[in-house]
């Protein structure tokens, strides 16, 4: 994505969950390598912005904050009693639209937050600001063991695949605790800016729903879906047409290797879901039929014992690296693009249309020499086809 607007970016890997407290630390300490007075902004990847103007405005606000030696949140204007949020009561002014903080309360119930919303409570948006060193010196205040693993994980971090993967031994000493529970809660330094900017956390696929648009049913779709005689359902699909008869108040999630049907408003159903799934069908969880390379994308469309097909896709100018395996043979048959391909000695164009074979042993490579991306279905067949049947003689991403 990235790419796609032509930023470039350091993107750090976390080796296993933490919670946002290290994740959250380990950016801090990662941006003081480059900068020891720097600001640094963390925003949650799942929420929506309605209004860009406002939320850049409090950004700015924000901004003042965190250079006077404050820890900044954002508050939401509340829109309802919502009991999936945190509250935030606000204190006194310290400059601009910034506030002191008095306290933070978790979720609460539905009386309590009318009770919130009529005392002036802010919707807590789990988004922060604040100078690098300020956010490590109040973690370590609480916790200096994980801030040094934190550290050290860091000053240890590898680049893999185009990324910044932390150091996964000394990352998985730290604690793993949200940066509320971690910092926030504790520090005497916290504020809070007010922003009014059409903000929503999807945190949940009825968060989903509530963003979509929707027939006079209330049914929303993303994928092709097919609704009769059901109301207020939201369907998502990768290729699947989904169809629903007689049905309220459902969510249904088809992809290629898994579906879920759930009520709409089941979140703590969800996570107990995913815990299980994570124990009977572990692949599911842990494995994506697409795979993301610095060179592109490739996947699995179908496989068996002795065979598998692949969809890859090489960007402009992508190149994987020069290769051979033991145990299988491979064809290559371009879909779009032209594809320079090596084969021992052998370097050939590969036009649409056209393919070529890739004997077992062989050494081999593909590269995307054109201006559009190159597209190619790959037939493997073979006693073994394992990713780790890779014997990498050149690479231009250093991977062993």
């Amino acid at each position: 994505q990235l790419a796609e607007v032509g930023l470039e970016a350091d993107v750090l890997l976390e080796p296993m969950r933490r919670d946002s407290g290290p994740a959250i630390a380990a950016g801090a300490a990662f941006a003081q390598t480059r900068d020891e007075q720097a600001v640094v902004l963390a925003l949650a990847a799942d929420h929506v912005v309605g209004d860009n103007a406002a939320f850049v405005a409090a950004c700015r606000e924000g901004l003042a904050g965190a250079e006077a030696g404050h820890i900044v949140t954002f508050g939401v204007m509340p829109e309802r009693a919502a009991t999936e949020y945190g509250y935030i009561s606000p204190g006194a002014l310290i400059t601009g639209n910034v506030h002191g903080v008095v306290k933070f309360v978790e979720k609460p119930d539905p009386v309590t937050a009318v009770g919130y919303i009529n005392a002036g409570y802010l919707w807590n948006s789990g988004n922060f600001m604040f100078r690098a060193a300020m956010l490590l010196e109040e973690f370590s205040a609480v916790d200096v063991g994980s801030v040094e693993t934190i550290n050290e994980a860091v000053g240890k971090a590898g680049r893999d695949l185009g990324f910044i993967t932390l150091d996964p031994e000394a990352f998985g000493r730290a604690k793993a605790i949200s940066i509320d529970y971690a910092v926030m809660e504790k520090t005497s330094h916290a504020a809070v800016v007010q922003v009014d900017c059409g903000w929503s956390d999807v945190g949940s696929w009825h968060a989903v729903w509530e963003l979509s648009d929707k027939d006079a049913q209330g049914n929303a779709a993303h994928g092709t879906a097919v609704f009769e005689d059901s109301r207020n359902c939201n369907v998502s699909s990768d290729g699947a047409v989904v169809a629903l008869e007689g049905v309220d108040d459902l969510v249904v999630v088809a992809t290629q290797d898994a579906v879920l049907v759930s009520r709409q408003q089941d979140a703590n159903g969800m996570k107990r879901l995913v815990a299980r799934l994570r124990t009977v069908a572990p692949k599911v969880t842990e494995d994506h039929l697409k795979v993301h390379r610095p060179w592109g994308s490739y996947q699995s469309v179908d496989n068996g014992v002795r065979h598998q097909v692949k969809r890859i896709i090489v960007k402009s100018g992508g190149r994987l690296s020069l290769q051979k395996h033991h145990h299988r043979s491979e064809h290559w048959i371009v879909v779009r693009g032209a594809a320079q391909v090596t084969v021992n000695e052998l370097v050939k164009t590969v036009h649409e249309n056209e393919s070529i074979y890739i004997p077992i042993g062989a050494t081999h490579r593909l590269e995307n020499p054109g201006k559009i991306p190159l597209e190619l279905i790959e037939v493997q067949t073979g006693s073994y086809l394992g990713e780790d049947d890779i014997i990498r003689i050149e690479d231009d991403y250093r991977r062993s």
